[in-house]
């Protein structure tokens, strides 16, 4: 049998001008130009002839997907993750190479796809299905099926502006779900959404690879790599370093993300997302003196210092430190807004403090740290900010660091309510005389 996908040196790349801009970008052109705007237009081509460059968002990418596979894409921001799902689903053409598709293509690459916001859900369910492929027939047939998975009912004749962006991406991703396409192309869709709609989701998709159905998956939450994709494809910089087993080629992106951060204040050569206004450029971990720690024990504060720049005067700005697990699962999260910490930046550095107290990190462990600071929109996001390694104390040395045991340790009792061995007679609360049959 044919793979579902193959993918032979797929090449993606933008012209990026001497101004930073994308060559694809166009503007409408005044109906009446000035020579002086004439002259100035031929100036900023021959500029862009000779100062113009070629980003590569993809390069020499090659692999194949068989059907029924669960692939799942991962790597840093700007690796070209989204780039190739949009290519796979005809949104962009390649600049070289080919990319073969054996089958009906449901993509589902950001909230709301193909959904009109002045329409209603029921008639967004009709319009997004049409354009993922659906007949008319198909959709009035799978219908009920539709909306009973996104838990709208309620709301099928509000217009769609009105939802949140939880409804918005549910009943999205039910439509392509539903759609049954031969090849299902999903880009971090189930970063919103509760534990428990994710899971449907998740159990959606390994009933559709178990029907023979072909997955790829993009996501920054590397505790769904492992559980729903059998391969996995890690791309950095635009190209295709690892693919292969989901576990192996996981473990390989995580030992790369601790080279590159581990015990390093600087923040200069992380990945940062954002409009720049301002940017975090240190992170240190410290002890109650200010002085640098190596590790954190578990029980003891845990006191991170973030150093920004900013190119303005900035008010009433959310900071939010979060500390996961290596594969991105959130542990713990303090937010400016939520203390009721009011941040206001000016020109130039200013450092803040966040102190997580008693934090019960179970020993063996190591976290990574993640900042990000918003006003309307986001401001500065380092999703890989700093590694800290988690260590036992006098007290804790008895405790497991098997990983398996999980990631925070609580204070817990056990005690024993009925130890009456089975065919004795027991004594109830009220002093009645009961026996247990066999």
């Amino acid at each position: 049998m044919p793979p579902a996908i193959t993918i032979e040196n797929l090449g993606k790349s933008y012209r990026v001008d001497a101004d930073g801009d994308a060559g694809n970008n166009t503007g409408a052109r005044p109906a009446y130009r000035t020579l002086r705007d004439s002259l100035a237009a031929t100036f900023r081509r021959r500029r862009r002839t000779l100062k113009s460059d070629n980003f590569w968002a993809l390069k020499d990418v090659s692999f194949d997907v068989q059907p029924g596979e669960v692939l799942g894409v991962i790597g840093r921001n700007g690796a070209g993750k989204s780039t190739l799902l949009k290519i796979l689903s005809r949104v962009t053409r390649p600049t070289t190479g080919r990319a073969a598709l054996r089958g009906r293509v449901g993509s589902l690459l950001e909230v709301g796809t193909g959904f009109h916001p002045e329409l209603s859900g029921r008639e967004n369910v009709y319009l997004s299905g049409s354009i993922l492929g659906m007949t008319r027939h198909e959709i009035r047939a799978k219908f009920d099926a539709i909306v009973a998975f996104a838990e709208v009912e309620r709301f099928l004749d509000t217009p769609v502006k009105r939802y949140s962006s939880g409804m918005y991406v549910r009943l999205a991703f039910s439509v392509a779900a539903h759609l049954e396409p031969e090849i299902l192309v999903v880009d971090e869709v189930l970063a919103v959404g509760d534990a428990t709609y994710q899971r449907r989701c998740i159990d959606r998709m390994a009933a559709l690879a178990a029907g023979g159905r072909t997955i790829l998956f993009v996501s920054h939450n590397m505790d769904l790599i492992p559980r729903l994709c059998h391969r996995a494809l890690l791309l950095d910089g635009g190209r295709a370093v690892r693919h292969g087993p989901a576990h192996d080629v996981l473990r390989d992106y995580l030992d790369q993300q601790l080279a590159t951060t581990a015990g390093d204040d600087d923040l200069a050569s992380r990945t940062h997302t954002g409009d720049g206004r301002a940017r975090f450029i240190s992170l240190r971990h410290v002890d109650d003196l200010g002085h640098p720690r190596l590790a954190h024990a578990c029980g003891d504060d845990l006191v991170l210092r973030a150093t920004i720049h900013s190119d303005h005067d900035l008010s009433d700005v959310a900071l939010a430190i979060v500390v996961q697990t290596l594969q991105g699962a959130r542990i713990l999260t303090s937010w400016t807004r939520e203390t009721n910490f009011r941040v206001d930046l000016h020109r130039g550095r200013q450092t803040f403090e966040c102190r997580f107290k008693n934090v019960r990190l179970r020993p063996g462990r190591r976290v990574n740290i993640h900042l990000w600071m918003a006003t309307q929109s986001v401001i500065d996001c380092v999703e890989h900010a700093r590694l800290i390694d988690v260590t036992d104390t006098e007290d804790t040395r008895h405790l497991s660091t098997d990983p398996a045991h999980g990631v925070i340790v609580c204070d817990d009792t056990w005690r024993a309510i009925d130890t009456t061995p089975d065919n004795e007679p027991r004594t109830t609360d009220h002093g009645q005389l009961t026996c247990s049959s066999n």
